[in-house]
């Protein structure tokens, strides 16, 4: 028998995620859109939920359970329907501890595990975007060639979550063959350079940056798995399946303000969601939620039993992208000239929905 119900556990882990969105999040989304940071005493509470730490094995410091990719999606749609930015900004170290969790060298998680085993927030990023239109991430520009003991690195990234403030990147780039590796670069490379914040439509709080690696050195040992390398495109499949949650959770929360606002809002003697044409916009968003949500749950169950999830992962990806603009643009529509006026969270919305549809390349729409 099929069932969509969470486990025991995976319920407990939602409502506690949900609670802390609601309580914690969504109150201060509007304050650090504004300000485009986070207060770092809100990402150390972020970081005291244990999200990153509890994957790391217990012999490095961490809490020793595996990472569950239906456990991801189950978390990143309760964040994000706090808000988006604050839940890619809680949860960007993440981005640079999964793939060590799973596909690292035994000495690559030795090195760099322990250190976010810490009380307080360590930034680390994940670079996979390059600037410029209709930007593929299976055919980046940025180069690795093998030289002797040394990799070396050109290109741009753009649109790294934290990137001011982290102290190791993830940079996605091509190999001679072709082939897509992951390499480990620390801040301080030489060659490296940081820049940003980046001026974004939507998702200001994240403050992303970009990368420019000119002639970067990264010893063989750093690049993701060692001298076997890693499976970059699990990599990118999970970053969609994740993305597509934290789609899900916005598109959530549009509705859930939608509809107490069109049973509230009277015109011409009666409720606005009374009205035909708002009735069946509320009604369009509840069943593309819950299309998202089933998307995001097999490509994330795939990735869970160790199958080819590139497909579903795309697809979820794609139409998460495509229904959650959607959504929040008819959110913005429901309460017409309130939906552009910062009084309400809609609009705001609406530009971390176009925004958060282009991270992994607009070729993926």
């Amino acid at each position: 028998m099929i069932s969509f119900a969470p486990t025991e556990e995976q319920e407990l882990a939602r409502q506690a995620m949900g609670e802390f969105a609601t309580a914690r999040m969504r109150p201060l989304a509007r304050e650090c859109d504004e300000a485009e940071a986070v207060p770092d005493d809100f990402l150390d509470e972020a970081w005291q939920l244990g999200l990153t730490a509890t994957v790391i094995p217990e012999e490095l410091g961490g809490g020793g359970e595996a990472a569950s990719p239906l456990m991801n999606a189950l978390i990143l749609e309760e964040l994000a329907y706090g808000d988006a930015a604050l839940a890619l900004a809680a949860l960007a170290p993440s981005l640079f501890v999964l793939p060590l969790v799973e596909q690292g060298s035994e000495e690559q998680r030795a090195k760099y595990l322990p250190a976010f085993c810490g009380d307080r927030f360590l930034a680390a990023s994940l670079a996979v975007i390059e600037p410029g239109a209709l930007f593929d991430p299976w055919k980046t520009r940025t180069t690795a060639r093998r030289r002797g003991e040394v990799w070396v690195l050109d290109g741009e990234k753009s649109l790294v979550p934290l990137a001011a403030s982290a102290r190791w990147f993830l940079v996605l780039a091509a190999a001679e063959d072709h082939r897509l590796e992951a390499f480990i670069v620390p801040r301080d490379a030489p060659g490296l350079a940081v820049s940003g914040p980046e001026k974004n439509l939507g998702l200001r709080a994240l403050a992303t940056g970009g990368l420019t690696l000119a002639g970067v050195e990264v010893p063989a040992a750093d690049r993701l798995g060692g001298e076997g390398g890693a499976d970059a495109v699990r990599l990118l499949d999970r970053s969609r399946a994740a993305l597509a949650s934290v789609m899900t959770g916005l598109a959530r929360a549009v509705m859930d303000y939608c509809v107490p606002y069109a049973k509230e809002r009277v015109a011409f003697g009666e409720p606005i969601a009374r009205k035909q044409a708002i009735a069946f916009m509320i009604a369009d968003m509840r069943i593309e939620s819950d299309a998202m949500r089933w998307l995001a749950w097999k490509a994330a169950s795939e990735l869970e039993n160790g199958r080819d999830a590139t497909r579903s992962a795309h697809l979820a990806h794609a139409y998460a992208a495509r229904e959650t603009l959607r959504i929040a643009d008819n959110g913005v529509q429901v309460l017409g000239g309130h939906g552009y006026i910062r009084d309400h969270p809609v609009e705001m919305w609406l530009r971390n929905a176009r925004t958060l549809g282009v991270l992994e390349g607009t070729a993926a729409i």
